[in-house]
């Protein structure tokens, strides 16, 4: 089964999807989201797209654990999501994703302009890989 790995963000969504075995997570898509709420049909076509079982969405919480307000967004995210596409959302702790994606792309020499073109998507595959080598691992 696939799963959609997430990382939603003030103004897009990284998109990754995983193989069929659940091993590995790859970035495909940065979706823009809009105020008309067509960039959650656009979560779904891609849902559809990839046959997708289960979806994981990144929840930014604070260094101590907290769940603060970019958090709670995260939460009304998911649930959406939930009713939308009617499977399985888990939310996972995403602490330092985004900054561990920008660090690999600055090192390796990407343009800044590039950069952010792809951060999201790259930060969408850290959060599914890491969701998906915890399971492996139970």
């Amino acid at each position: 089964m696939k799963l959609l790995g997430l990382d939603y963000g003030d103004r897009r969504i990284g998109v990754a999807v995983s193989d069929m075995f659940g091993w590995t997570a790859q970035g495909i898509e940065v979706v823009q989201r809009r105020e008309d709420g067509s960039h959650l049909q656009r979560i779904a076509e891609l849902a559809r797209l990839h046959e997708v079982g289960e979806v994981v969405v990144g929840l930014p919480k604070n260094m101590n654990g907290t769940i603060g307000p970019r958090g709670e967004l995260c939460i009304e995210f998911a649930e959406s999501l939930r009713e939308l596409l009617g499977l399985p959302v888990h939310l996972w702790d995403e602490r330092l994703t985004t900054v561990s994606a920008e660090r690999t792309l600055l090192e390796a020499d990407v343009s800044r302009k590039k950069r952010k073109q792809v951060v999201d998507k790259i930060a969408a595959g850290l959060i599914l890989q890491n969701y998906l080598d915890s399971k492996s691992n139970r």
